[in-house]
């Protein structure tokens, strides 16, 4: 597969990346990881994304790759989840200083790994990044040889914050066909930058394929807003990720599209999806002018 440059950091990285959030929380009865992420690496893709907060994700990983070290580009977040998992996402020192230190020797432990290329901001909000400690936590895990580079993941005012921060490496960020905001609002800044591009949600959580509720409470909202523009080409609630997933990687400034499974066979059906390159351009227009014409003002990213 082809691999391109993830902004300044240099690294090159595959369009297509595996996203851990569903092996720490919604692992499939039978689900082998182990061979799910070998099989991702052996068909030649090399972006692996994780978080402290994705329950046992950073563990699984760290036991089934670890040993290929140099086959793949490591990322993972800090900021949630200090502690144990869920009383931490309403812990007020989430993101105290030290406990971020703390949590990041845990994740390299669980990742089995003395360093990963990218360590990223979890969702941190506006007025935290202001204050800028949670930045010079960052920064000192740089220092000490913890991560390569360093980045926020989140959207809206925050996204825009960072990107003209000049502090960060690398932005993760909510676009799809069905959250698109972020196009207008910060990939062209984004390029201007020349700050890397992670996509996360880039097949705005297969929505389409709940007919009369929603596939999951994750994918909520977007089932909603998929509802009201009524995209042709998913009539069929069992139409396929191709269209979504070219239509978000073929957008300028994107370098790399993150997606979770758990399903070993699913990476080559992604992947050549990928192969067929950019969606035509008269069709990438009529997929945004229906959202210039349906979007609703609270349709923003979703964080």
């Amino acid at each position: 597969m082809e691999k391109r440059r993830l902004g300044r950091t240099g690294l090159m990285v595959t369009p297509l990346g595996f996203g851990g959030s569903p092996i720490g929380f919604s692992l499939e009865p039978g689900a082998d990881v182990s061979k799910v992420l070998n099989e991702f690496l052996d068909d030649g893709l090399n972006v692996i994304d994780t978080g402290e907060c994705y329950m046992d994700s950073e563990d699984k990983i760290g036991a089934a790759v670890s040993h290929r070290r140099d086959d793949y580009v490591l990322l993972t977040k800090t900021g949630h989840a200090v502690g144990d998992f869920p009383s931490a996402w309403t812990r007020e020192d989430d993101w105290n200083p030290q406990m971020m230190m703390e949590g990041i020797d845990r994740s390299l432990k669980r990742l089995k790994t003395d360093h990963v290329d990218l360590l990223q901001l979890h969702s941190c909000s506006l007025d935290l990044l202001k204050q800028g400690d949670v930045i010079e936590v960052l920064k000192r895990a740089q220092e000490q040889g913890k991560t390569r580079f360093i980045g926020h993941s989140g959207d809206r005012e925050e996204a825009v914050w960072a990107l003209e921060s000049g502090v960060f490496d690398t932005l993760q960020t909510s676009v799809s066909i069905a959250d698109q905001q972020a196009i207008e609002l910060t990939l062209p800044l984004a390029v201007k930058n020349d700050i890397g591009v992670i996509v996360k949600r880039p097949i705005a959580n297969v929505a389409w394929t709940g007919s009369d509720a929603p596939p999951s409470n994750y994918a909520t909202e977007y089932w909603k807003r998929l509802k009201q523009l009524e995209f042709p080409f998913l009539a069929d609630t069992s139409a396929s990720a191709e269209i979504p997933l070219r239509f978000t990687l073929g957008l300028p400034g994107v370098s790399t599209a993150i997606v979770g499974t758990s399903k070993p066979g699913r990476w080559r059906q992604n992947s050549a999806y990928v192969a067929n390159g950019p969606l035509p351009e008269e069709m990438v227009a009529g997929i945004r002018a229906r959202w210039k014409e349906v979007a609703e003002p609270d349709w923003v990213g979703q964080g």
